[in-house]
């Protein structure tokens, strides 16, 4: 069981913004399937990491362009299913008018890849339909754009909302063990304890 990293880099757009980007694109399994947590930027790269694996599903943790717009050419070539929460769908069509994704995520389906669970947390704020995957076996989780290494995900766009993101923080994440290991969709990893301890400083300055 492992636990694989890339870095693309492309272009986040929203609300007539263009910002250049790099992402963090996760691969979970082993020898014989893998699982990919945010398909961006660039599917051959993607391709070339899972390999000769079967590929058993693509999990969007949200529907900004920038961790969506590899999915569909890797869906694709692998035959694999993407996922996406419903709530999200209006960012999808942005980027993928004429098609849909797969499956509905939903809070609480656990994914299994290489033996290993993984489970949906809906973590709203950043976006409507963000989520995270829990997978407590690893200690570890996957965050998506909902928590970094040194605060919540941005909320200053269009779908986005501070309060809502600080609760789903609060309630959803804070209550892992410290020790899990939080896995983002850009920057560094941190843990669940070191951003708990600076919850309260995230509430006061607003933002």
């Amino acid at each position: 069981m492992s636990i694989e990293h890339l870095v693309t880099s492309g272009v986040f757009s929203l609300d007539g913004q263009d910002f250049d980007v790099d992402n963090n694109v996760w691969i979970v399994g082993d020898a014989s399937e893998a699982l990919v947590v945010d398909a961006a930027h660039d599917a051959d790269a993607i391709a070339a990491a899972v390999g000769d694996r079967r590929l058993v599903g693509i999990v969007c943790t949200h529907g900004h362009n920038d961790h969506i717009n590899a999915a569909a050419a890797l869906a694709e070539r692998f035959g694999a299913p993407v996922h996406l929460h419903p709530q999200d769908r209006m960012l999808w069509d942005v980027v993928y008018p004429e098609r849909a994704p797969d499956r509905e995520l939903a809070d609480g389906e656990v994914f299994k890849v290489a033996g290993t669970e993984l489970r949906v947390v809906h973590t709203p704020g950043h976006a409507p339909g963000a989520v995270c995957l829990y997978a407590p076996d690893l200690d570890v989780l996957f965050s998506g754009d909902t928590l970094f290494r040194g605060g919540p995900g941005a909320t200053g766009r269009s779908f986005s909302s501070f309060p809502v993101i600080l609760d789903s923080i609060r309630d959803r994440l804070l209550t892992l063990p410290d020790g899990t290991r939080v896995l983002t969709g850009h920057g560094d990893e941190t843990t669940i304890g070191a951003e708990a301890r600076d919850y309260d400083a995230w509430v006061a300055r607003g933002h």
